[in-house]
């Protein structure tokens, strides 16, 4: 696995837990958005290094999980 793409699974594990543990299930458009990332990531190919589009989810979600 890419160490960036490993990187980038840990920031997906994080919003996870605070989806989880910090009230996430409350807010629908992090909820969504975080449901976009994991897909993203799960259809991603693990041997190069992550797209634009995959680190823009992250990003996005990351914002909204700065907003709870």
């Amino acid at each position: 696995m890419n160490d960036e793409y490993r990187e980038l699974k840990g920031r997906v594990r994080r919003l996870d837990e605070i989806l989880w543990n910090g009230g996430g299930l409350q807010n629908l458009g992090f909820a969504q958005a975080l449901a976009q990332v994991r897909q993203l990531v799960r259809r991603g190919d693990r041997t190069r290094e992550p797209t634009a589009a995959m680190r823009a989810s992250v990003e996005h979600a990351e914002s909204l999980a700065r907003a709870l």
